[in-house]
């Protein structure tokens, strides 16, 4: 019989701070499966991190775009499942010494991890597609890596917005394999998106970690345990 492993299985609320890296060297054992989050600075990818693992201090916030220097590691539940949060790039108040800095060992994170299983590139649905995320995208389909588009912010636009801004993105990518890249817009401060993006990580992971008994299906819904958090995400500094 074949083993189905869903949210139930793979608790991302489990997910707990363990190390951080300035290099690939200092990285943990290139073991498992790992899922990168990568993103301009301010686009909220340390907020949409707290929304899915319904941690609202898991991934550091700050009223400073680009504080975040380090590969930070965060386990998960199953043993040698996890969530890397990538150095922000981009922000122009960084030195440029420091940007390239974070570019290289990027760069080096990316061509040499073999336990990558999938990146989720954060794009603030207002303005996607600036020449770091095409820089991203385009590696990602050079390297055949999946990728999914996580379009945050999508409470700032109305419905015909979003609509409108997914097939703008849809337009601009890249020529690519098909089922390569996925996306969806997201909410943090609402937790809209939430069970979509979970949904996504399993289907990346699973591969590494099979359950020993079948379950059904995850609902489509989000646990109501998230609302707690979602309201203090919201109240807490964005990124």
């Amino acid at each position: 019989m074949i083993h189905t492993m869903t949210v139930q299985h793979l608790n991302f609320r489990s997910a707990v701070f363990t190390t951080s890296a300035s290099k690939v060297t200092e990285c943990p054992a290139d073991i498992g499966s790992e899922v990168a989050f990568a993103g301009r600075s301010n686009a909220g990818k340390s907020s949409a991190i707290n929304a899915l693992t319904r941690n609202p201090s898991l991934a550091r916030t700050s009223k400073t775009p680009g504080r975040t220097q380090l590969l930070n590691f965060f386990d998960l539940n199953i043993e040698q499942c996890r969530l890397v949060d990538l150095p922000g790039y981009g922000y122009a108040k960084v030195p440029i010494a420091m940007q390239l800095n974070w570019r290289k060992h990027l760069n080096q994170y990316l061509e040499v991890r073999q336990s990558l299983s999938g990146l989720v590139l954060v794009m603030d649905i207002r303005h996607p597609l600036k020449d770091f995320d095409l820089m991203i995208i385009n590696w990602c389909i050079a390297s055949d890596l999946p990728l999914h588009l996580l379009l945050t912010k999508a409470d700032k636009l109305k419905k015909n917005g979003v609509f409108k801004a997914k097939m703008d993105v849809l337009k601009g990518l890249p020529e690519h394999p098909e089922g390569l890249i996925s996306m969806q817009s997201f909410s943090a401060s609402k937790g809209d998106g939430i069970a979509d993006l979970e949904r996504q990580l399993v289907l990346w992971m699973k591969p590494a970690a099979i359950p020993e008994e079948p379950i059904k299906e995850a609902d489509e819904a989000v646990t109501d345990d998230a609302n707690e958090c979602i309201a203090n995400e919201s109240s807490s500094t964005k990124e």
